[in-house]
C-alpha cells in the first residue's frame, strides 16, 4: 500500500530529486516523482531551510502539486523542531480525561496576575490553545525581589518615535534597524541600574520559609530573543556596559570566524607545500602571524612554516584530529594567545568545539585529510541550516558568572529569576519573497500537514494564507513561551515600526476580539500615545503589578562590580586515590581476554568484534554415526561464500538493522540496504545477489517453538527496536566495596538452571581465568534486535555471522545443529552477553510495562546465526531449526541476575 501511495521519507525524496535535477533529462525525471510520491514521511521538518526550498521549487515549480507530511508529534504543543501542534490538539480531542494544572510552582504571585491582565483568556492562535488562569504555590505569593529600581513584576518600555536615536520611516513608523538599537542600548542601561541597585532576591522553600537572600547578579538576568542577530547585538551592548554576557547556543558553531580558521588549516595540512595556503593558516590563531609579519618573511621562515605544516600533516594521517589539536595548542600555545583578545574566551571555545566535530567526523566516517577538508567547507557552507542541530550549536564559553542571551526556542524548559523580551514588538512571520513551498495543515484532509510546491494555480493564495495564520498563531504561543521563564520580573519593549501591528504584542493588545480571539494581522500600528495608554490599562487591571516607563536613552552607563575580598593563592594539591576498579565496562570488556578476537561485542568504535577474522577451526564435532549427520551435512549454507571477518559482520549488521523485513519486495529492499552499507564503508562480499539471497532465507527461516513459528518476516517496524542501547549501574554504586563478580552471577546460574537447560553447564565456564573477575560501576551495550510478539511478549535477537566449520571444511547445517550452537555459546562466551542482554530489556520492560512478570513477558533469547539458517525449509533436529539458538531464561533467575 505504500507503494502504491508513494510513499517515502523526506530526505530520501530531497536526495533523488537533487539527483534526477543535475542529470540531462533533469526535467523528465522531476516529472516522473512528481506523478508517483505525493506522501512524505518528515522527521525535523526545518521550513526555513533555503536548501530545500531551491530544490523543491526546481522539481515542482508551475506543477500545481502538494505534497502530504506525516510528523512527528513530540514537543506538538509549541511546534519544536518540526512538530506539529495539530497532532497535541488532536489527542486532546480524543482524550477520554483532562486534567489541567492550576498551581505554578515557578513565578510569583504579582507576575502571574500581570499576565493574567495582559492576556487576559486570550486564544492562542487556534481555538482549542486558550489561556488559563492559575495560582502561585504558597510560598511564592509574596514578591521574592526586592530593592530593585523598579518593584512591579512586569516592566513595559514604551520607545517613542520622537527619540532623538529613531529613525522613521517616511510612514513616520520606527525603523527597524533604529528600534533595535535604541532598544538594545536602553537594555544595557536598565540591566546597569539593577546591577548596580541593592536588589535582592529572597530564596525560599516551598513552605515559604527563607533560606537565604542572594544580591541580584549577571547570572540571575536572562535575555530572550527571536534571532540569532539580535542575540549578537545585544551581548556587544552588554559587553560595551561591562556587563559579563554569553550567547547560550545562538547558531551553528560552523557558522564563527573559528571554524574557518580550522578550514584554512586544513587546506595548508591537506597541500603543505603550498604557499598561498601556507600563508593564510599563518594568519589563523593556530600560528598567530600578523600580515605584517608574512610580507617581511625571509625564504628561512617560509621554510619553517611548510615543515611544520608538514609535521603536522603526519600527525592527522597517523594519530588524528584530536592528536593534531593537542599538538598546534600546545606547541604554538594557542590558549594564550587567543585569551588575549577581548573575545578571546568565546573564540577559544569555538576552536575547541569545532575540533571535537572535526575528530568525531574523522572517527566515525573514516575520513583522510582531503575528504575532512570537503566535509567541513560543506558544513561551513550549510551552517545556516545546522543552527537547530544540539551537538554543533554554539556551546557556552564560559561557566563564570553572566548574562545568558539566548533564543526562545532554546529556552523552552528553562526558567530565570529576572527576563529582559526586547523585540517581542517584532513579528516572528512575515510572508517571503520570492515565494517559496508553503506548509500548512488542511481541513478538507482532517487537518493533514500538506506542503503545497507548485508555487502557483487557484489554490495557491488560499494555501499561504492559511500558513500565514499558522505561522502568526506560533508567534502567539511563542511569546508566551519566553514571557513564562521569568520567575520575578520581566521586562519586555514596545516600539512602533511599520510591522509591530503584525506582531504577537500588538495583535494581542490592539487587535484582540470581544471572546479572546487574536488575529492573524493587525490593523495598524498604534501612536505612541495610544500604546502608551493601551499599556496603562493592563497596568490598571492588575494594580502595583505592572509599571509602564517610557524608554529614553540617557549618558553611557558602565556597570563595576563590587571588589570582592582577596583571597590567598595556593598550589592545589591532588589528595585523593583514584578508584581504578570504577569503570564504564561492557560484555566485550568482560570477556576481552578469554578468546581470540574473533570474540567480543558492541566497540567503541563503529565495527564489531564478535565476528571472526578468519575461519577458525571447529570448536565442536561429533562421530559421524548420527543417523542425521549424514542428511544434514547434506544441505550447504546459502552464506558458505561470503567472506568473513569484522568488516563483514558489521555490514551485515547495518544491512539488517536498516531493512524492512516485512517489506512487499524483500531482495530489492535487501539489495538497497547493502548498497548503501558498502557505498558508506566498502566491504569485499564476493557475491552480491548470493549474500542478498542467504540473508533473505535467513529473514525467512522460522525461529522455533519458543516463538510459535514465527519468523523476522512476520516482524513489521512497529514491532522491533534496533540497536537498543542500554547503560545500567552495577550492584554498590560508589561504595568502595560493591562490585559484581563472575562467580556471583555463576552461583545464581547454578541456583535456577537444571542441567537440561540450554545454559545450564555455564557456570563452569565463568571461572575461566581469562575472564574480568569482577566488575565496577556502570555496565553497557547495544542489542542488535528486540521484538515484540502478540500480548505483549518480547524476544532479545542477536546477529552472528561466524564460521562455525573447520578449514576447508564446507560450511553445512552439521555445524548450525542446536548441539553445536549451544557449544558456541559457551565457548565464545556468548551465554555471558546473553545473561547481560536479558537483564538490560528486563530492566527496560519494567519500567515500561504494568504489571509486568519477566516469566510471562520476556519470551526468550535468540542467537541467530545467519549462515545457517535456509529458509522456511531449514533443516530441523527435533523441533529446533538449524542456526537458531533459543533460550528461555526462567524469571527467578531474571530477578536475581538483575
Amino acid at each position: 500500500r505504500k507503494r502504491r501511495l508513494g510513499v517515502m521519507t523526506y530526505d530520501d525524496l530531497l536526495t533523488r530529486l537533487d539527483a534526477a535535477l543535475a542529470g540531462p533529462d533533469g526535467d523528465v525525471a522531476a516529472r516522473r516523482l512528481r506523478a508517483r510520491h505525493r506522501v512524505v514521511l518528515v522527521d525535523e521538518f526545518q521550513d526555513t531551510d533555503p536548501v530545500q526550498w531551491d530544490i523543491l521549487r526546481r522539481a515542482f515549480g508551475g506543477g500545481g502539486a502538494t505534497l502530504v507530511l506525516i510528523g512527528d508529534p513530540k514537543q506538538a504543543i509549541y511546534a519544536f523542531r518540526g512538530a506539529d501542534v495539530y497532532a497535541y490538539l488532536a489527542a486532546a480531542r480524543a482524550a477520554g480525561d483532562r486534567a489541567t494544572l492550576d498551581v505554578n510552582w515557578r513565578s510569583d504571585q504579582d507576575l502571574i496576575d500581570a499576565y493574567d491582565a495582559l492576556f487576559g483568556g486570550a486564544r492562542l492562535g487556534h481555538e482549542g490553545i486558550a489561556y488559563r488562569t492559575v495560582q502561585a504555590a504558597p510560598g511564592n505569593r509574596a514578591p521574592r525581589l526586592s530593592g530593585a529600581p523598579v518593584t512591579a513584576a512586569l516592566r513595559v518600555r514604551v520607545v517613542h518615535r520622537d527619540e532623538p536615536s529613531i529613525a522613521q520611516s517616511r510612514g513616520g513608523y520606527a525603523t527597524n534597524a533604529s528600534a533595535r538599537e535604541h532598544v538594545a542600548t536602553d537594555l544595557a542601561a536598565d540591566l546597569v541600574r539593577l546591577l548596580s541597585s541593592p536588589a535582592e532576591i529572597e530564596v525560599r522553600a516551598q513552605d515559604g520559609a527563607t533560606e537565604r537572600r542572594e544580591r541580584v547578579r549577571p547570572g540571575h538576568v536572562a535575555v530572550l530573543v527571536r534571532t540569532h542577530r539580535n542575540a549578537a547585538l545585544v551581548r556587544d551592548k552588554l559587553d560595551e556596559a561591562g556587563i559579563p554576557a554569553v550567547i547560550n547556543g545562538a547558531g551553528s558553531v560552523f557558522g564563527t570566524a573559528p571554524a574557518r580558521d580550522w578550514l584554512r588549516l586544513l587546506e595548508a595540512i591537506e597541500r603543505p607545500t603550498y604557499g598561498v595556503r601556507a600563508r593564510a593558516a599563518a594568519l589563523t590563531p593556530f600560528l598567530g602571524w600578523t600580515a605584517e609579519a608574512i610580507a617581511e618573511a625571509g625564504e628561512d621562515d617560509l621554510e619553517r612554516l611548510h615543515r611544520r605544516l608538514h609535521q603536522w600533516a603526519h600527525v592527522l594521517r597517523h594519530r588524528g584530529v584530536a592528536s593534531l589539536t593537542e599538538t598546534v595548542m600546545h606547541a604554538e600555545r594557542v590558549p594564550g594567545r587567543v585569551l588575549a583578545a577581548a573575545d578571546g574566551e568565546r573564540r577559544l571555545t569555538d576552536l575547541r568545539h569545532v575540533g571535537q566535530l572535526l575528530h568525531a567526523a574523522a572517527t566515525t566516517e573514516q575520513l583522510g585529510p582531503t575528504a575532512l577538508t570537503s566535509w567541513l567547507r560543506r558544513r561551513i557552507a550549510a551552517a545556516e541550516q545546522e543552527t537547530g542541530d544540539e551537538e554543533r550549536s554554539r556551546r557556552l564559553e564560559s561557566d563564570a558568572e553572566a548574562v545568558q542571551v539566548l533564543t526562545i526556542h532554546r529556552s523552552k524548559g528553562l526558567e530565570f529569576p529576572i527576563v529582559y523580551f526586547p523585540y517581542l514588538w517584532e513579528p516572528g512571520f512575515l510572508p517571503s519573497s520570492p515565494p517559496h513551498p508553503v506548509l500548512f495543515h488542511d481541513p478538507a484532509r482532517g487537518d493533514a500537514r500538506v506542503l503545497d510546491v507548485g508555487l502557483e494555480g487557484p489554490d495557491w493564495p488560499r494555501h499561504k494564507r492559511r500558513q500565514e495564520e499558522e505561522q502568526r498563531g506560533e508567534d502567539l504561543r511563542l511569546a508566551y513561551v519566553a514571557l513564562t521563564r521569568a520567575k520575578h520580573q520581566a521586562v519586555m519593549w514596545w516600539a512602533g515600526s511599520w510591522d509591530s501591528r503584525h506582531s504577537a504584542l500588538g495583535r494581542l493588545l490592539f487587535a484582540r476580539q470581544a471572546d479572546g480571539t487574536v488575529p492573524p494581522s493587525g490593523t495598524a500600528t498604534p501612536r505612541d500615545a495610544d500604546a502608551f495608554a493601551r499599556f496603562q490599562r493592563v497596568a490598571a487591571e492588575a494594580p502595583g503589578c505592572v509599571s509602564v516607563e517610557r524608554s529614553a536613552l540617557g549618558p553611557p552607563a558602565w556597570w563595576s562590580p563590587a571588589p570582592g575580598a582577596p583571597r590567598a593563592l595556593t598550589a592545589a594539591t591532588f589528595d585523593r586515590a583514584l578508584d581504578a576498579r570504577w569503570r564504564r565496562t561492557s560484555y566485550s570488556d568482560i570477556t576481552a581476554e578469554a578468546h581470540e578476537p574473533r570474540v567480543g561485542s558492541e566497540p567503541e568504535d563503529a565495527e564489531r568484534s564478535d565476528e571472526p577474522d578468519a575461519p577458525p577451526a571447529a570448536p565442536f564435532t561429533e562421530p559421524g554415526a548420527d543417523p542425521a549427520a549424514a542428511e544434514l551435512r547434506a544441505v550447504r549454507s546459502l552464506l558458505a561464500d561470503m567472506p568473513a571477518g569484522v568488516r563483514v559482520g558489521t555490514l551485515v549488521h547495518r544491512v539488517l538493522e536498516g531493512a524492512d523485513f516485512a517489506a512487499a519486495d524483500l531482495d530489492a529492499e535487501l539489495a538497497a540496504q547493502l548498497a548503501a552499507a558498502t557505498a558508506a564503508r566498502p566491504v569485499d562480499l564476493g557475491d552480491r545477489a548470493a549474500v542478498v539471497a542467504g540473508l533473505r532465507a535467513a529473514i525467512e527461516t522460522p525461529l522455533g517453538p519458543a516463538l510459535d513459528g514465527l519468523r523476522l518476516r512476520d516482524v513489521g517496524r512497529a514491532d522491533r527496536l534496533d540497536e537498543l542501547a542500554f547503560e545500567l549501574p552495577l550492584a554498590g554504586g560508589d561504595d568502595p566495596t560493591g562490585r559484581v563478580a563472575l562467580e556471583a552471577i555463576a552461583g545464581v546460574l547454578r541456583e535456577h538452571l537444571g542441567p537440561d537447560d540450554p545454559l545450564g553447564g555455564y557456570a563452569a565456564r565463568l571461572t575461566d581465568p581469562a575472564l574480568r573477575e569482577s566488575v565496577r560501576g556502570f555496565l553497557t551495550g547495544s542489542l542488535d534486535l528486540v521484538l515484540r510478539l502478540p500480548g505483549d511478549r518480547f524476544a532479545i535477537a542477536d546477529h552472528k555471522t561466524n564460521w562455525l566449520a573447520g578449514p576447508g571444511e564446507p560450511l553445512t547445517a552439521w555445524h548450525h545443529r542446536p548441539a553445536a550452537l549451544a557449544v558456541e555459546m559457551e565457548h565464545a562466551h556468548y551465554g555471558l552477553q546473553a545473561l547481560l542482554y536479558t537483564v538490560a530489556v528486563h530492566r527496560y520492560l519494567r519500567w515500561r510495562l504494568r504489571g509486568y512478570d519477566p516469566d510471562e513477558q520476556i519470551a526468550g533469547v535468540l542467537y541467530l546465526f545467519l549462515r545457517g539458517m535456509t529458509g522456511a525449509e531449514v533443516p530441523r533436529v527435533g523441533a529446533a531449526p538449524c542456526g537458531v539458538f533459543a533460550w528461555k531464561p526462567p524469571g527467578g533467575l531474571v530477578t536475581a541476575l538483575s
